[in-house]
């Protein structure tokens, strides 16, 4: 009894399938082949040497791609709407948050359509232009993503650190600083467009980014730069203020400990929880933060880097997982930055009491829960 008399209908058509794909694998197809002809000329001969991918890979690719960005849209523009509507989260510290998550808003709305689309036809179809725009958004929604935080983690620094003595965040200098993240972004972001580098399509060839495969050493110093400005410099920063804001809260809490045995009572905060002490706290969202940061941009630093130092080869299939990790960062950022955020949450149970994410007393007296917008928790800054 063969396979098709099993299923006569649906057998044999199965059969042609699996068979065609296996023929393909084995023949001198390659994942270039439905590359458009004028994609052609930005295509690196590395990878004419790989069959095509599975086209599970591409619907995984796709599907995920999909559901990311239809949460991080979701996510991103709940977090906008409502800091930009209520008014007790209308403060200086808060434009930041509502600057990134306006950044990974635009990010997927830019990036997720188009990649699902090209995960539909296996292969980039927006011409040139399309994988110019595709990657310019790509790098400056994602570094504009990275130095927001770096300034968030600044405007912490300050108030919890500085304490009295620091000068606090106005509306203007927000402002200020916004612009400044955006037009340092832009930057190097137009720099591939003006030669420095260029925007190719990646090996999974349904995303572009920069040539990373490119054998000249002016085209690799520019991700060897970039990488420095948009991948070194605000993680060590944002490393920097999270390890004195933990210090700081640290020292803080140790003294009213010492004080509240001097007056001989148990605790000198009415509401704080029994079990869980405020650097511990302050300390676990210093570690998420920067544990996602690790998460999102490392794996794609890491692939650019085995491209330009040819540590490893590289497949299409390995180009996939740096889009995948990079792109979820616009989902988890808003959770870190915003749900976190007692008021945020308040404000949404307000507006959207179907979505029950009221805080409880506890976590709207705790000193950890305002790392976001600490200026508003101290007054005195």
């Amino acid at each position: 009894m063969t396979i098709a008399s099993l299923d006569p209908g649906l057998g044999p058509a199965m059969l042609d399938v699996w068979n065609g794909q296996t023929a393909a694998f084995g023949s001198n197809q390659t994942v270039v082949d439905k590359v458009p002809p004028d994609m052609l000329h930005l295509v690196d001969p590395h990878w004419y040497q790989f069959p095509p991918m599975n086209p599970m890979w591409h619907g995984l690719l796709g599907f995920t791609i999909g559901v990311l960005g239809f949460i991080s849209i979701a996510g991103n523009g709940m977090v906008v709407y409502i800091f930009t509507t209520t008014k007790s989260l209308k403060t200086p510290s808060n434009l930041l948050v509502v600057n990134l998550a306006f950044s990974d808003f635009l990010m997927m709305c830019f990036m997720s359509p188009a990649m699902v689309v090209n995960c539909y036809y296996e292969t980039w179809v927006f011409g040139p232009l399309g994988c110019d725009i595709y990657a310019c958004t790509g790098s400056l929604f994602g570094s504009v993503s990275i130095w927001t935080m770096t300034m968030i983690a600044f405007d912490r620094y300050n108030v919890i650190v500085k304490g009295i003595a620091a000068k606090p965040l106005t509306i203007n200098g927000a402002l200020l600083r916004i612009l400044g993240i955006w037009l340092f972004s832009l930057l190097w972001t137009v720099a591939p467009i003006f030669g420095w580098n260029r925007y190719v399509p990646e090996g999974n060839m349904t995303a572009c980014g920069t040539d990373y495969i490119n054998k000249s050493w002016f085209s690799r110093s520019y991700i060897l730069v970039y990488s420095v400005f948009v991948y070194y410099a605000p993680l060590l920063l944002i490393i920097y203020s999270y390890f004195f804001i933990v210090q700081a809260v640290a020292a803080h809490e140790r003294a009213m400990r010492e004080q509240a045995k001097k007056m001989n009572v148990a605790s000198l905060r009415s509401s704080e929880a029994a079990n869980t002490s405020a650097e511990c706290k302050l300390a676990k969202v210093a570690l998420m933060t920067i544990s996602l940061w690790f998460m999102a941009w490392t794996p794609y630093l890491i692939i650019n880097y085995m491209g330009i130092f040819e540590t490893a080869p590289i497949s299409p299939l390995t180009t996939i997982w740096g889009s995948v990790f990079a792109k979820a960062n616009a989902v988890y950022n808003p959770i870190v930055y915003g749900i976190s955020h007692p008021k945020y949450r308040a404000a949404l149970y307000q507006k959207f009491p179907s979505l029950a994410c009221q805080p409880s007393p506890e976590e709207s007296g705790s000193v950890a829960s305002g790392a976001t917008t600490a200026c508003e928790e101290k007054p005195s800054a």
